[in-house]
């Protein structure tokens, strides 16, 4: 019951560890990256549908400051172009044959700035998601505990276990959060 009970929470903690990581992916760093752009909605096809540019398109990284949105249907060229401009992401989208080119403008010292603050409050809330599931895996435990399917002692060495697991996943955001912060201190 308590291997359950740990494995549940491991799961959960890596879920939140990955959605953590998706959501720094999604702050520019004056690098190109598919991420920028991938998860913008945009209208096509004459507004009926909400679409993903990833659902849209292929895109990738020309260098270190190019991306480029190859559209699978050409007509949907000029839709990706006005949903990437007005999604303020401060990208400026540009037509180029069959193809849209974006370059990845340098950022300010202030922007650099503002994007680790953004990048510190995403950081917490994945530590918040963390210490939630490790609420949740305690409260299953203190239950089975109630329920005398478990002894004190395992309760305590469960308690132990889902801390360390805990302790393991917050220390994974806290590397995640170096490297970002490095990521947007480089010039």
């Amino acid at each position: 019951m308590l291997d359950t009970i740990l494995n549940t929470a491991r799961d959960h903690m890596k879920k939140a560890v990955e959605v953590t990581k998706q959501d720094l992916a999604s702050i520019r760093s004056g690098r190109a990256t598919p991420a920028l752009v991938e998860n913008l909605v945009i209208s096509a096809y004459e507004n009926t549908q909400h679409l993903r540019v990833m659902e849209m398109a292929t895109i990738t990284t020309m260098d270190s400051k190019t991306l480029v949105v190859v559209p699978y249907d050409p007509t949907t060229l000029v839709d990706l172009q006005q949903g990437i401009q007005e999604a303020n992401t401060g990208l400026s989208p540009v037509i180029d044959g069959d193809l849209i080119r974006i370059v990845i403008p340098l950022l300010s010292e202030e922007r650099r700035h503002e994007y680790i603050k953004l990048a510190k409050t995403k950081l917490e809330a994945g530590r918040i998601m963390i210490r939630q599931i490790r609420h949740e895996a305690m409260k299953h435990l203190k239950q089975i505990v109630d329920d005398k399917t478990v002894s004190e002692d395992e309760e305590k060495h469960g308690d132990k276990l889902i801390q360390e697991l805990t302790d393991e996943m917050v220390a994974e955001i806290d590397v995640l959060e170096q490297k970002k912060e490095a990521e947007l201190l480089q010039v």
